[in-house]
């Protein structure tokens, strides 16, 4: 017969038994439907009672950063690898990541110097801290060389090197540093690569993302999908209120929100996906509802149901031929959604 768990007892306050596993998995669950601060108050009071649970301490990490709480979260995740808290070269990627978004370069540069100085490095992963470790050492440089060349850098030609970054993850941490720059002196790269074949779509997003953000008001071509597009980055609708996403979304939140909420987020989820990957582009069909249905069937399908285009037509009316063209649009754009960083 197996014990029952006792309460604990901590500055006489009684816990009761499994608490720390419920304030985990509620702060999880809150983490991934993108509740930062309510997850954040879940995983610290859980970090309280199992306070080198590592499920905890990524998750708090994680939700440091989507809160924007990026010392909060670089100092965590030191502390983890100080301690040896999490598979290692994991901690390291997310604390890199967080240093990068600090624009800490040096300390990027001084950690991974210490890894190859300990020959701690697997062979596999190599060149891929190498990239960082180069890509890091260009922007400590730059950033030493601003107060003195501050009028004189912004007059002249700058390069992001993305055609020459093959690593898709560096070629994200290439157009990530822009965020807070002046994007216009790279123009002629970010032009050349927009209209280019090879850029990932996922990466065409983000550019477009941030010459919006910097009022970039004149015409640009984008690329996707074997299809030219002439935009205004500034006359394009915002990535999470796109017109025709938001009018799926409502759709299938009218059929599904009250008899199966978990359903529909996650149909919302790969709504925003796929529109945030073909963003600007309006893809065919037309009709929003063989979307909505489209949306629905391939939720089902994952899911492990197995549901009948037929019905599903029915419930959204519109001909099974329009949710097929949808359908397989959808699943040809799953496969590329995001890129393997």
């Amino acid at each position: 017969m197996k014990k029952r768990e006792r309460a604990k007892r901590k500055d006489n306050i009684i816990f009761l038994p499994g608490l720390e596993k419920r304030l985990t998995d509620k702060g999880l669950e809150s983490l991934q439907n993108k509740r930062y601060k309510e997850a954040i108050t879940l995983l610290e009071e859980a970090m309280v009672h199992d306070p080198e649970n590592s499920d905890i301490l990524i998750g708090l990490v994680l939700a440091y950063f989507e809160a924007g709480a990026y010392i909060k979260a670089k100092d965590l995740a030191n502390e983890m690898l100080l301690k040896g808290i999490g598979e290692y070269f994991h901690m390291v990627d997310l604390y890199l990541t967080i240093l990068i978004q600090l624009h800490e370069y040096q300390e990027i540069v001084s950690t991974i110097e210490a890894l190859f100085d300990e020959k701690e490095i697997p062979p596999d992963r190599h060149d891929h801290f190498l990239t960082i470790l180069q890509f890091s050492k260009r922007m400590a440089d730059n950033s030493q060389q601003e107060p003195m060349e501050e009028v004189k850098e912004e007059t002249h030609l700058k390069e992001l090197k993305l055609s020459s970054l093959k690593n898709l993850n560096e070629q994200m941490l290439a157009i990530s540093s822009l965020a807070e720059k002046n994007i216009r002196p790279y123009m002629d790269e970010i032009k050349e690569y927009l209209n280019s074949d090879p850029g990932h779509p996922f990466l065409k997003t983000m550019l477009l993302t941030l010459l919006k953000e910097q009022e970039y008001d004149k015409k640009i071509v984008v690329k996707k999908f074997s299809e030219d597009l002439s935009v205004v980055p500034t006359e394009l609708p915002d990535i999470q209120t796109q017109p025709r996403m938001k009018v799926i979304e409502n759709i299938l939140e009218a059929k599904l929100e009250n008899s199966d909420p978990v359903l529909f987020e996650n149909m919302k989820g790969m709504v925003e996906r796929i529109f945030f990957i073909s963003y600007p582009f309006e893809l065919k069909p037309e009709a929003v509802s063989a979307w909505a249905a489209a949306f629905h069937l391939l939720v089902l399908d994952y899911l492990g149901g197995e549901p009948d285009v037929d019905d599903i037509s029915d419930e959204y009316e519109i001909s099974t031929e329009k949710i097929e063209q949808a359908l397989a649009k959808i699943r040809e754009l799953e496969e590329i959604s995001y890129p393997n960083i």
